[in-house]
């Protein structure tokens, strides 16, 4: 069936496009309404079938509580982000593993070694890890929004800190700090302009 100019090209409800992108905004403050790990595990089990390349899936996920354990990223965000952090229910540190090629084998069982192909290259491993971690965080922050949360992604933060202070000996390097929770007070800034599909397409 071909659509005319009146029909909407997609197949969600309005109200659940307004719900993941029209009426979606990036949450600056947050009520005392909880938010739980295990909503958030239900999340990743959801956008974890969103594609990466050759399947890597190196996104990870340090959840962090309110307690002791959040009191020591606080000092790591840059000063106008520490406020959101310290407040929101639950905050993601977003990471991307740099040694996703040692389980590539399960993940893309059909080319036994394929990893190997990644196994010398320090630099380009990472490369591709810190791309395909910002596909996933994509879907993850599409992914709080389809249940029914609210997603805060910041960017003001001291990586190789954050990394030393609970990442250490591991092959996790910080990425991104995702606040998760319910709107407070004044939540939202004005809306930004976005840009117009005639200047960011072109059609050969």
């Amino acid at each position: 069936m071909t659509s005319t100019a009146t029909e909407s090209p997609f197949i969600l409800t309005d109200d659940a496009l307004d719900l993941l992108f029209r009426e979606a905004r990036s949450l600056n403050t947050f009520s005392d309404e909880p938010v739980s790990v295990e909503q958030v595990r239900e999340v990743f089990e959801l956008v974890k079938m969103g594609p990466t390349m050759m399947n890597i899936q190196p996104m990870r996920l340090l959840l962090l509580e309110p307690g002791e354990g959040r009191d020591r990223l606080v000092p790591h965000m840059a000063e106008g982000n520490r406020a959101k952090a310290q407040t929101a229910p639950l905050v993601a540190v977003v990471a991307a593993d740099a040694d996703f090629h040692t389980s590539m084998d399960v993940h893309f069982p059909h080319k036994p070694g394929i990893g190997d192909m990644f196994a010398s290259d320090d630099a380009n491993r990472y490369e591709i890890a810190r791309y395909n971690t910002a596909l996933q965080t994509g879907y993850f922050i599409v992914g709080i929004r389809a249940a029914g949360l609210h997603a805060g992604p910041v960017g003001g933060f001291d990586a190789a800190g954050i990394d030393a202070e609970y990442f250490a000996g591991t092959s996790w390097r910080t990425q991104l700090v995702v606040n998760i929770g319910h709107p407070g007070e004044n939540p939202w800034f004005d809306r930004l302009p976005r840009i117009s599909a005639d200047d960011a397409i072109r059609t050969l």
